[in-house]
């Protein structure tokens, strides 16, 4: 995918599930060249900022001689650049950046809470400025790797936490496409998706909905999502354990690889794991 043709954007992602979160935005770029952070300036929305109010400005990596000697290991961090200077590292020719800054022109709450808790976690010591500590692990394995399930029926949100893949997926799969949504939200989770291959795993923020709900537009869905995932994210006892998040197999949702279609699909034990949940996500479905 580093060969990026007229086509790129069109082909490859307004056709896939994986992007239907930043869809509108990926209309929005550049049909003749990869974007770079002049093409995500000029579609940002004029009042993106972060959680301190700061207005965020989409930048090429600074160069280390541009930071000065006397700025400490934090100081220097991609996340405190944010916090205090509105400044995104936005590498060229980079999917995983691409999709992290359209990432914050989506969910600007969402991605604003999970910089300011990262910050916060570095002031609190030296120490945690260097390691990262379970909090900060959170965070990132929703903000690269996260996706948020919809469901209108609790028996189906139990079915995914049991890892009952085949009762979910090809038993009750009229069902999962009748009254469940799912939504990407981790970046690195979309660049996995330009080369999907068996084994990708979101970690998954489980909600429940109305069956009116369901039937929402992309522009009703962002605040919502947004605002529910603010809302998580804020409570410390979300932040406590990475496996409050159950984990699920990308591939197996239907409609998500043309392969599902065929129910062996399900019986590949190394892509559809048999587990057990620790926790219990707070205000899940």
């Amino acid at each position: 995918m580093s060969d990026v043709t007229s086509g790129w954007w069109q082909e490859v992602l307004l056709q896939s599930p994986f992007f239907e979160s930043v869809r509108e935005r990926l209309l929005q770029l550049p049909r003749t060249h990869f974007p770079g952070p002049d093409d995500l300036n000029r579609i940002a929305d004029a009042g993106l900022c972060n959680a301190a109010g700061v207005p965020l400005h989409f930048v090429a990596p600074i160069a280390a001689p541009a930071v000065a000697k006397s700025a400490s290991a934090m100081e220097q961090s991609y996340e405190w650049r944010i916090w205090r200077e509105g400044l995104v590292q936005t590498r060229a020719g980079n999917w995983h950046d691409l999709f992290n800054a359209l990432a914050w022109m989506c969910l600007p709450p969402s991605k604003g809470l999970f910089n300011r808790l990262h910050v916060q976690a570095m002031q609190q010591s030296a120490e945690r400025a260097r390691t990262r500590g379970t909090l900060r692990d959170v965070l990132t394995l929703f903000d690269e790797g996260g996706m948020i399930v919809l469901s209108a029926d609790a028996a189906l949100s139990q079915l995914l936490r049991d890892f009952a893949w085949k009762p979910l997926f090809l038993e009750k799969r009229s069902q999962v496409i009748d009254l469940m949504r799912f939504f990407v939200f981790g970046h690195a989770l979309q660049e996995k998706a330009l080369a999907p291959h068996r084994g990708i795993t979101a970690k998954c923020l489980m909600l429940s909905v109305t069956p009116d709900q369901l039937g929402w537009s992309m522009s009703q869905w962002l605040p919502w999502l947004d605002a529910q995932v603010c809302d998580y994210f804020s409570r410390p006892e979300s932040l406590s354990s990475t496996r409050l998040l159950a984990p699920l197999p990308v591939l197996g949702i239907p409609g998500w690889a043309s392969e599902n279609e065929d129910p062996l699909y399900y019986d590949d034990s190394n892509h559809f794991r048999a587990g057990r949940r620790v926790g219990v996500s707070v205000g899940a479905a």
